[in-house]
């Protein structure tokens, strides 16, 4: 993203490498220039918040993020999520429709690389041990009329869900991410889509696997996807998914210092129950490493209950 003006964007550039070597003071100081010269670049406004959020200058921050959320209303920059983690926003809703796909569109090259290698990312192994597990222990044959994978991103927990379902249709919010999807070759329809009005896109009842493999740290309120998928599956059919976990959160969710949401277990418990889903597992792993460290989190398994006749 240029600023239109090469001097100010090889500052910019210079202020970025400040950054990553934490000299804030200095970034500030040359951001603050890149602002002067040009005021209605959203980015540098960004920066600019992120350096003085670093110094501890508080009102400084708040005063660029709102700069940089005015200048981007649709907010791919992530403004009004930093606003949020300061607490001047409310969580729910902070995460825009905007950030995401400029995410993920930004990260569709390297998506399968950075989680796999870098991030040690776990979540569809981890979703297909627990669906396995489930069918194992009830003795339900592992074959799904159709399967829906929510936030498929590039294809990972398509493939890994491919051989057991005889229709597989996927969506994502960033069209980047379902090109390198329909790439894959394993899904038989794909939407460029958000989850809800992907779900309610379906016929009721029309699938009887849906499957949400670490989507919903992008997700604050829970309530109304849960409340699409009960709409969209089929008596007795599964919703299986990962969430980040958090022991105490006065919501139900907090919003981290990572910019992800994170979700209670009893809260997440509390959601299905509300849309009439039964719980039938809820096992902690280990979903990815971040800085080294391991992030938290836990499998879900939820189940439509089957009416009687």
């Amino acid at each position: 993203m240029t600023s239109g003006d090469l001097i100010v964007d090889r500052r910019y550039t210079f202020a970025e490498s400040l950054m990553r070597e934490k000299d804030w003071e200095a970034a500030a100081g040359l951001i603050g220039e890149i602002v002067r010269l040009a005021p209605h670049w959203a980015p540098a406004w960004i920066s600019l918040g992120e350096a003085f959020e670093a110094l501890g200058r508080r009102d400084e921050a708040l005063d660029a993020f709102t700069t940089a959320l005015r200048l981007s209303p649709e907010d791919e920059l992530g403004a009004g999520l930093r606003l949020a983690r300061l607490g001047v926003l409310p969580a729910t809703g902070a995460m825009s429709a905007g950030y995401v796909r400029a995410l993920f569109d930004e990260y569709a090259g390297h998506f399968d690389r950075h989680l796999v290698e870098k991030l040690a990312y776990r979540g569809p192994d981890l979703i297909l041990e627990t669906l396995r597990g489930i069918c194992g222990a009830t003795g339900r044959p592992p074959h799904f009329r159709l399967a829906l994978d929510l936030g498929c991103g590039t294809g990972l927990m398509g493939e890994a869900v491919r051989p057991y379902a005889v229709t597989l249709a996927g969506c994502d919010i960033a069209p980047r991410m379902v090109e390198r999807a329909r790439r894959r070759g394993c899904y038989d329809r794909l939407a460029v889509a958000e989850l809800t009005a992907f779900l309610q896109g379906e016929a009721p009842g029309c699938a009887d696997l849906v499957l949400a493999a670490d989507v919903f740290i992008y997700v604050g309120d829970l309530a109304p996807v849960f409340d699409a998928v009960a709409r969209a599956i089929g008596d007795g059919g599964l919703f299986l998914f990962t969430v980040q976990d958090v022991t105490e959160a006065p919501l139900g969710f907090v919003l981290g210092e990572d910019m992800r949401f994170a979700h209670s277990t009893g809260h997440v418990e509390a959601l299905l129950a509300a849309v009439g889903l039964d719980v039938v597992a809820c096992d902690p792993a280990v979903l990815r490493h971040d800085g080294g460290r391991p992030v938290p989190g836990f499998v879900v398994a939820a189940q439509k209950p089957v009416r009687p006749l």
